[in-house]
């Protein structure tokens, strides 16, 4: 019996190929991403159901196509296997190609059950018309047509297994091999076709017995699976679009993550290890280490990087941590480590290291870190005091390390700085006992213990009257309340170095000031006040506030007030020094130069200061009567300071001798154990009297010494 086809339809069953044939391909990148996370099941199983779905509504799209001169007719029953049979194919073609790798025998042993599934999908609809006689089928055309299926079928696997990736290539190929699997399946159903034989008189059963008609199949075919093939593919591309949104989104986590770290584990401003990756590397440096290795950790403290921050700003001191963090970075090795713990603090972890090695590390750090800096024309320089700790004779641990190289850095503080320290086990007691006094200090101002002593100054006299108390100057005591009355010489450093000073400064700025008040309204109105000023007070932004807010708060006029720095600290930073100067005399408070010749004064800058007085150092007195040199150098200060017209302060005066000589040199105020001790505020006042009283002796204050 002679048939003829339906273009139309024909092109429909082409269409429903490529589409079916896409939304496969489309699929196959959706089930290996599954079994990437361990969950295709769900994508295989709709996947399959689509695609096999879309094959076998291929195949009767293609049947409906044939026009025959009976009526036609589907059984259910077979209608319905025979698509089971195209969705199980389709769910083997989809689980081969989830895996991650295809070897070639899996590739043409699914090949064959594929095509094998196809072919009998193909011949189960064929049986489905329920032809009486029954179809023949030409062997030659029906061999073909199961080739051309297993063909069809692996090269069905092999498109999906290459174009499972993403991309705008994958998409243009995946279009392409659409059509040509499409063209595959199309081609293989028509062979199949070829093969048919069927009678002149042959009718369709299925027809006459309660079948499906061939219109309202026709029909349902169409609508449904193009449908669910498009709502398949919808929800794929949807679905990858929301993967690759996802995946953009994790790639975005992730790398906010690395920065998390990155921060967590790095300093901000040098980008140097912290704390805690420092830890975690001695930490492995200690368990890799084997029977006679040895490593050093090196803890460094810049020495006056304060006083750098505190006269121009954190600009200027970001810029010098930045750069020195380069110069340690660039001096070691790539194994080693420069961490930076904070503020002005690093520490160098040199691995396989010995004690002379560590030795020779530390004088390059020193030589490195001492090299002058300029920023923005303004030179600026530090040195630094290193501590050194070995492993293992120096701890076995982080901790212990960590702990001894600090000891060992501070002792290198105490010991003149710009230097280093090997860590010694009587290190540790010191260092304890500072941290204990540390921990104390912190608490002495808001539990009032700190006090203020005051020393005499006075004004020589001629011939052998007594000189004329001018006031004192106020020295800082602790009244520890374990360990007693300490002078500054034990707790300034620590307030120094943990910057507390600032703080305990203006205490005594306020508290000199109040004295001065008390002194006042007692009548003695000519007497005037002097405070010393610490490196860190003096470059503290906050002094001339602090000292303008006192004066003001007691009544004080501005020049009974004196402040005292030393000749080293003027001349550090000429510039920097005369700025603030030049802020404190404005407001007409009196400026002294402590300690005046140990240091590198120039008397071209000298001249500039806007100084009131000289104070020669202690050490240039104790010797005059025997040292013609120090009379000599005292006999040039006297002489300096009258011609810049600056009073001369001379300290230290101890003897009767010397008294004498400093007055016939023209010194224009005495002080000194011989005229007087400091003295707490009541035992001041007492012995002040008692010398009014009518006390003429050469120390009209040294009773008050005992006191």
């Amino acid at each position: 019996m002679s048939g003829s086809y339906n273009a139309y339809l024909v092109l429909c069953s082409l269409a429903i190929a490529i589409l079916a044939s896409y939304t496969a391909l489309h699929m196959a990148g959706h089930v290996a991403a599954a079994s990437h996370a361990r969950s295709p099941r769900g994508w295989i199983a709709g996947g399959a159901c689509a695609m096999g779905l879309g094959i076998w509504s291929m195949h009767f799209v293609a049947m409906l196509a044939l026009r025959l001169p009976i009526p036609l007719g589907y059984d259910l029953a077979l209608t319905l296997h025979s698509m089971l049979v195209a969705v199980a194919a389709s769910a083997l073609a989809l689980w081969l190609v989830s895996r991650a790798h295809m070897a070639w025998r899996t590739w043409a042993g699914g090949s064959l059950l594929m095509g094998g599934g196809i072919a009998l999908m193909h011949y189960m609809g064929m049986a489905a018309l329920h032809m009486q006689p029954s179809i023949d089928y030409d062997p030659a055309w029906f061999t073909a047509s199961i080739l051309v299926a297993v063909a069809a079928s692996g090269s069905a696997l092999w498109l999906a297994f290459r174009l499972r990736m993403e991309g705008r290539r994958q998409v243009l190929a995946r279009m392409g091999a659409a059509v040509a699997m499409g063209l595959a399946i199309v081609g293989m159903h028509y062979t199949g076709m070829a093969a048919a034989r069927i009678a002149p008189d042959a009718i369709c059963g299925a027809a006459s017995g309660g079948g499906i008609a061939v219109t309202w199949l026709a029909t349902l075919v169409i609508v449904v699976t193009v449908a669910i093939l498009g709502i398949t593919l919808v929800v794929s591309v949807l679905d990858r679009r929301m993967r690759s949104r996802t995946a953009r989104l994790a790639a975005s986590l992730e790398k906010a993550n690395s920065e998390l770290v990155q921060a967590a584990l790095h300093d901000p401003l040098t980008r140097l290890p912290n704390r805690t990756l420092l830890r975690q590397r001695i930490q492995q440096a200690v368990a890799g280490a084997r029977p006679g290795d040895t490593f050093a950790v090196l803890f460094l403290d810049l020495d006056g990087f304060k006083a750098i921050n505190d006269a121009y700003g954190h600009q200027y001191g970001d810029a010098m941590l930045d750069e020195i963090a380069r110069r340690l970075h660039a001096l070691l090795p790539a194994r080693d480590t420069v961490a930076r713990l904070g503020g002005d603090e690093f520490v160098v972890l040199a691995l396989d290291t010995d004690a002379g090695a560590a030795a020779a590390l530390a004088a390059k750090v020193l030589a490195r870190i001492a090299r002058p800096l300029v920023v923005d024309g303004i030179e600026l320089a530090v040195s630094t005091s290193i501590g050194i700790a070995m492993f293992p004779a120096d701890g076995a641990d982080e901790r212990e390390l960590m702990a001894n190289a600090d000891a060992a850095m501070y002792h290198a503080k105490e010991t003149g700085r710009n230097g280093h320290a090997f860590f010694a086990p009587a290190m540790n007691t010191t260092s304890r006992q500072q941290l204990s006094l540390l921990g104390d200090l912190r608490h002495a101002l808001e539990r009032d213990q700190l006090v203020l002593h005051f020393q005499p100054k006075y004004v020589p006299q001629a011939g052998d009257a007594a000189p004329r108390l001018a006031g004192a100057e106020a020295l800082l005591r602790w009244q520890h309340p374990q360990r007693g009355l300490l002078s500054p010489d034990i707790f300034i450093g620590l307030a120094e170095r943990s910057g507390l000073i600032v703080p305990i400064g203006e205490w005594v700025i306020n508290q000199a000031c109040a004295q001065l008040r008390r002194w006042h309204d007692a009548g003695h109105l000519d007497w005037a006040i002097a405070v010393n000023l610490s490196p860190a007070q003096f470059a503290a932004p906050s002094l001339r506030a602090t000292v303008e807010a006192a004066l003001q708060r007691h009544g004080i006029p501005a020049a009974q007030l004196t402040l005292e720095i030393t000749e080293t600290l003027a001349m550090r930073n000429v510039e920097a020094s005369l700025a603030i100067l030049r802020e404190l005399s404005a407001l007409g408070v009196r400026i002294s130069i402590d300690d005046f010749g140990t240091g590198y004064s120039s008397l071209l800058y000298l001249k500039r200061l806007p100084a009131s007085e000289l104070k020669i150092d202690r050490d240039f007195v104790r010797d005059l009567e025997h040292d013609s040199d120090d009379a000599a150098i005292v006999g040039s200060i006297v002489a300096l300071g009258r011609a810049l017209s600056l009073e001369v302060v001379a300290e230290g005066v101890e003897t009767s001798a010397q008294q004498q000589h400093l007055s016939e040199l023209g010194c224009d105020y005495l002080q000194g154990f011989l005229l007087g001790r400091p003295l707490p505020e009541a035992d001041f006042m007492a012995a002040a009297l008692a010398a009014g009283a009518g006390s003429h002796g050469p120390d009209p204050l040294q009773s008050g010494a005992a006191a």
